[in-house]
């Protein structure tokens, strides 16, 4: 009796040929003299065949004008029909046609021709039924002697398949493979002879071993692949001879073949666990990462080692410097993965070194600026910080080596780095003077407001004595310039109208330009940008002083912090000095810079007039230093707000990001403990009865890892996901049960017959919208009264967006029988099911610097105006989150309080690695009810526009 149902050879159905001749054309074609036409119409035949109909009729015809053509394509296409055609009569024995069959291969196994007697073995290693195969034996054994590799080689595989379908047709395969093993010289059928005596007879197999163990190392590829192959399947803990397969295996480990060191490491790993064995598995992994020139293989290589490290805790430490030889790598993925394990290897011993190779590497980014580089320079700022903080040691070295970079073009690095240098100045006290030296000096070399405003922020809260004070004004002035301002640039413009040859219009105001621009839509919007006509003034400008530059250039934000530096190395030069003097001198000073800056903000030598928020924030500065002395109550507190709340806060927000990441790194490092007294139950020790006695396999791994769920919580959790799909009053009632499993929707839509006639022919046409693709057609049915049938449907899902399924139950009644049995088609229409785009949609976590970055390049945004009966901003912003699924980037300390307002940063990520962000700004209202919005961008529109369906959808029914 043939086995289960072979997955037969494919052959392609879009070729040319027909499908929709009649058995007379295909007689016909195949009494056709022309080969080109028998093979395909035997291509047809075997594509009928496939498709159900077996065309029996046909076989003796075949076997009459095809089978003695000599054409090698025909043969081949002939042994593709003989695999898919029907061998068997009606009582289950052989066509008495397969006869004339046989004799034909036995033919071509005594061919002259080596191809055709390999090709013919391959096809008899598909075929199952024995009483084809039994004639056949005594050719197949004369192959193994055959002169040609080619055919030896399939003769070993074919003689393996047929011993383990068929065992009592070759009952001494085992020996017959070995006396092959001893004489063969070729490496393939060496190769395919003890890879069968690997699966057929393993006993064989390691007695073979045991003669070959000091050749090993010099042996093909190939061989070595199967040894360890063997090795894996027979090196079991209780094993005698396992000391000497680690000694086989690690020998592989020095082998040239990239293939064979790569299975010899993973098979080592599992075979022995002391610390040398384990290291040279590392050593070999790390090799095998810089010699392989494939990104995806080095990334499952370095996977692997990962996965190692974790499993030996602290062992793989001192191969970090290898490790770091991977950075040779071009591909980000691939630094961005060695990164992270160097910082989780990372100990007191390594720390210098790897700093060191770090600052080789960072110095090698200087010489190009291509958007990779930058990239990866951002990537080594970031480990090197990393390791600063977890090693004091090294802060000291490696935050003069990153504040090189503060004058860096590359803008998101030098802002990095000064946010490095804020955290640096705030954990180290004993680094502070260092680094505000440093600072200080590199003021001048600053381009960015961002650095500009980090860098003041630090000058003003840690220059603590008197001459750091002193030093920061220095410096202060050599970056702002001359003051007044307006004044100096109206004195710079009389120049300029003085010299010989120069325009009227010099110091030009610059201008407005629109353009037009083409969404991604086809929509058009209209682009403006203010452009500074590239006069003589304006290349005097950019030869000014940084922080005047900026601020002519229109940023005002930085000159609201530079006001606020002012305000405070102003109170604290009050504080510690007593000269008043020089009091007066130093308040004098800072007034006349905010002033000037307030004055030239109004004027025409600035790209844009200053905005409300900055002047008001200018002027609030200007009055705190205007008090008279310290001793007013308003001037005390606004001192204490000043000199000690920011520094306070940022001292606080580092505390939070620390206690986050220390938890982090416990959920982390938890692992799933089983108690002793705990009874295990042991699937072979199992009970044998039926199958609802049987141990389920899936519940024991869920509580072998930790992942069980309550049968409650599981029940409650699919009647969730029913959805019902007809009324109660209709002749066919279905609800469907929605099943999401990463890419794919299950639907198990149960069908219930609620009338007294059968059903035929009942089936479910589905359809989609969105990027939904329905992979299989549900079958048909019949149903019987009042029964039910479970109907499946699978639907492929590409992008995350609300997609939408519906459609229609079709059935014929029972012809001339009930009401309405006329036999004809009836149709039932099914409700819409709306695929939650939350099932794709789970938190991600991203800095703040990378949230900024995100959010400014993706361009598609949706804007939902919040509309909600909730009173409270901390209670909706909870509400959003967990309808969404995203995770909530703003600290905590951030949004502790009542203050009314709340403004704070989510972000998402999809399984189709598309990223969401959001921003909700709110307050309350006196009235109690909340105004604001929430602000979704993403890089593709589908992204957005769902969330914002999503969160509307939530609010409505809040409300």
């Amino acid at each position: 009796m043939p086995s289960d149902p072979s997955a037969y050879t494919l052959v392609a159905s879009d070729a040319g040929y027909r499908l929709d001749l009649s058995v007379q054309e295909l007689r016909k074609n195949l009494q056709s003299n022309n080969d080109a036409v028998k093979l395909e119409t035997l291509r047809a035949i075997i594509v009928s065949t496939l498709n159900g109909e077996p065309h029996a009729s046909l076989l003796m015809p075949i076997i009459q004008y095809v089978l003695p053509n000599k054409n090698k394509q025909l043969k081949k296409m002939l042994h593709f029909y003989w695999e898919v055609c029907p061998k068997l009569d009606a009582e289950g024995k052989l066509k008495q046609e397969m006869i004339l069959v046989c004799n034909a291969i036995r033919n071509d196994l005594q061919h002259a021709n080596e191809y055709i007697r390999g090709s013919t073995l391959r096809f008899l290693q598909k075929i199952r039924e024995a009483e084809i195969l039994e004639p056949l034996i005594p050719t197949i054994r004369q192959s193994l002697e055959h002169r040609h590799s080619y055919v030896r080689k399939n003769a070993v595989m074919t003689i393996m398949t047929i011993y383990q379908r068929h065992e009592q047709l070759l009952s001494d395969a085992p020996e017959i493979i070995e006396e092959f093993l001893e004489s063969e010289s070729d490496t393939t059928c060496k190769r395919n002879a003890f890879m069968m005596l690997v699966n057929t007879d393993p006993e064989r197999a390691v007695k073979y071993l045991s003669r070959i163990a000091p050749q090993i190392s010099t042996m093909e590829e190939l061989m070595q692949l199967a040894v360890i192959q063997l090795v894996r399947r027979v090196a079991k803990q209780d094993n005698p001879d396992r000391a000497e397969y680690v000694e086989i295996i690690s020998e592989l480990l020095a082998s040239p073949s990239l293939a064979v060191k790569y299975e010899a490491a993973i098979t080592l790993a599992g075979l022995a666990q002391n610390v040398q064995a384990v290291r040279a598995v590392a050593s070999a992994l790390i090799d095998l990462t810089v010699e392989e020139s494939d990104n995806n293989v080095k990334l499952i290589v370095l996977d692997r080692l990962d996965a190692l490290r974790e499993r030996h805790d602290h062992v793989l430490d001192p191969l970090v410097i290898d490790l770091l030889r991977v950075l040779s790598s071009t591909d980000m993925d691939v630094r961005r993965k060695v990164l992270a394990m160097v910082l989780k290897m990372l100990s007191v011993r390594t720390v210098d070194e790897v700093v060191l190779i770090l600052k080789k590497e960072l110095a090698k980014t200087l010489a190009t600026s291509q958007e990779a580089t930058n990239e990866y320079r951002q990537l080594l700022i970031q480990t090197m910080h990393a390791a600063a903080v977890r090693f004091s040691e090294v802060a000291g070295d490696v935050m003069h080596e990153l504040m090189n970079f503060l004058g860096d073009a590359n803008n998101p690095s030098a802002v990095e780095v000064i946010a490095f240098v804020r955290e640096m100045v705030e954990r180290f006290p004993k680094m502070r003077d260092d680094l505000l030296a440093k600072l200080l000096a590199s003021l001048p070399r600053f381009r960015s407001g961002k650095v500009y405003r980090g860098a003041l922020w630090i000058v003003g809260d840690y220059c603590m004595t008197l001459p750091n004070v002193t030093e920061a004004m220095v410096q202060i002035r050599k970056v702002l310039g001359e003051v007044p301002i307006l004044a100096a640039e109206q004195r710079l413009q009389t120049d300029d109208e003085l010299e010989p040859g120069s325009t009227q219009e010099v110091a030009s105001v610059p201008k407005t330009n629109a353009t037009t621009r083409v969404r991604a839509d086809g929509t058009y919007a209209t682009e403006t940008a203010l452009t500074a006509e590239h006069d003589q003034a304006t290349t005097k400008n950019l030869t000014k002083p940084p922080l005047r530059s900026l601020i002519l250039f229109g940023d005002f934000y930085t000159a609201s912090v530079f006001a606020a530096t002012l305000v405070k190395l102003t109170l604290r030069f009050l504080q510690l000095s007593t000269d008043e003097a020089s009091n007066n001198a130093f308040r004098a000073e800072a007034m006349l810079m905010i002033v000037s800056i307030i004055r030239v903000g109004q004027s025409k030598y600035v790209a844009t007039q200053i905005d409300e928020d900055s002047e008001e924030r200018l002027m609030s500065c200007l009055k705190i230093l205007g008090q008279s002395t310290l001793s007013h109550d308003e001037a005390i507190a606004a001192a204490d707000v000043f000199l000690r709340d920011t520094r306070d806060a940022f001292a606080q927000l580092l505390e939070h990001e620390r206690k986050k990441n220390a938890s982090n790194g416990d959920v982390e490092a938890k692992q799933v403990v089983t108690q002793p007294h705990e009874q295990l139950t042991f699937r072979q020790l199992g009970p044998s009865g039926g199958a609802d006695e049987e141990i389920d396999y899936e519940t024991e791994l869920s509580r072998a890892t930790g992942m069980v769920k309550s049968t409650k919580e599981d029940f409650i959790g699919k009647l969730q996901r029913v959805v019902q799909l007809t009324g109660f009053s209709d002749p066919v009632y279905a609800e469907a049960y929605v099943d999401v499993h990463q890419f794919d929707i299950l639907l198990d839509i149960l069908v219930v017959n609620q009338t007294e006639e059968t059903l035929q022919n009942l089936s479910i046409e589905l359809a989609t919208l969105g990027d939904l693709k329905v992979v299989e057609r549900p079958t048909t049915h019949t149903l019987a009264p009042f029964s039910y049938q479970s109907i499946k449907a699978t639907i492929k899902v590409s992008s995350t967006e609300t997609g939408v399924i519906f459609g229609n139950i079709v059935y014929e009644g029972a012809t001339g029988t009930g009401t309405n049995g006329s036999g004809e088609s009836r149709y039932v229409v099914l409700n819409d099911i709306h695929v939650d785009i939350m099932d794709y949609i789970s938190p991600s976590y991203c800095t703040e610097t990378e949230f900024r970055s995100m959010w400014t390049g993706f361009e598609w945004e949706n804007k939902v105006n919040v509309k909600t009966n909730i009173s409270d901003v901390r209670e909706y912003l909870e509400h959003i989150m967990k309808s969404t699924n995203m995770a909530c980037l703003t600290p905590e300390a951030s949004l502790a309080g009542e203050c009314g307002f709340l403004s704070a940063n989510l972000s998402a990520g999809s399984l189709f690695g598309e990223d969401a962000l959001a921003n909700v700004s709110i307050e309350r209202l006196d009235d109690g009810t909340i105004q604001g919005h929430v602000r979704i961008r993403s890089k593709t529109q589908g992204i957005a526009l769902s969330l914002g369906d999503k969160i509307t959808m939530v609010q409505k029914a809040s409300a």
